[in-house]
């Protein structure tokens, strides 16, 4: 069942560690919770959800530090679940900032910041992604530092393993390219199930 809404929130999502910059500008509803913004996130960058992550945000109630995204199953680490809490419940022009880090092995870390809060334009499907550049880092590729070494690689024709990692990243890399009105979004519910029910 869809949930009604009336705002949405605009968000920047900008990759650290590396220029020229990587970046995403989304929409997504305000009724959202952290899980739904985790899977718009992960299709508007082009991330394939392979990995944990987790949101670093400020609790504008207490002003401590929270963690929001899938507990651990030994429970060590005090992990918020992040279907359980809504980002309007978070973020305002206040406490417009977090830190989104995903595949704590390569430790993608993402700056998200919250532009603005608009009226909902009844003639777009939300969420949606309005603007961005370049395109996102292979998965597993190795953090900012492989990602660097790859595309010096991919670079260089004469390179001893250019044909091998032109392989293994699809045969047709471009770190420049990206074009928001080709990026699809996932329902969150059918990503849940793959991850959790079917599991």
């Amino acid at each position: 069942m869809k949930r009604k809404f009336e705002r949405v929130y605009q968000f920047v999502v900008r990759l650290e560690g590396i220029e020229p910059p990587i970046w995403r500008r989304i929409q997504v509803p305000e009724t959202y919770d952290f899980w739904e913004l985790h899977v718009a996130i992960q299709d508007a960058m082009g991330w394939a959800d392979y990995h944990l992550h987790e949101f670093l945000i400020r609790n504008p109630v207490t002003g401590k530090q929270e963690e929001i995204g899938i507990p651990d199953e030994d429970g060590e680490m005090e992990i918020i679940p992040g279907w359980r809490r809504k980002i309007a419940s978070y973020f305002s022009e206040a406490n417009s900032l977090a830190r989104y880090v995903y595949d704590f092995g390569d430790d993608w870390v993402h700056t998200l910041e919250l532009e603005r809060i608009l009226p909902r334009d009844k003639h777009v499907v939300y969420p949606v992604c309005v603007a961005g550049e370049r395109s996102c880092p292979p998965e597993d590729c190795g953090g900012v530092g492989g990602y660097k070494d790859f595309l010096e690689i991919i670079m260089d024709s004469s390179h001893e393993q250019y044909e091998e990692m032109n392989v293994w990243a699809g045969g047709d890399f471009d770190p420049e390219r990206f074009d928001p009105s080709r990026v699809v979004f996932d329902d969150p519910q059918k990503r849940w199930k793959i991850a959790f029910e079917e599991a």
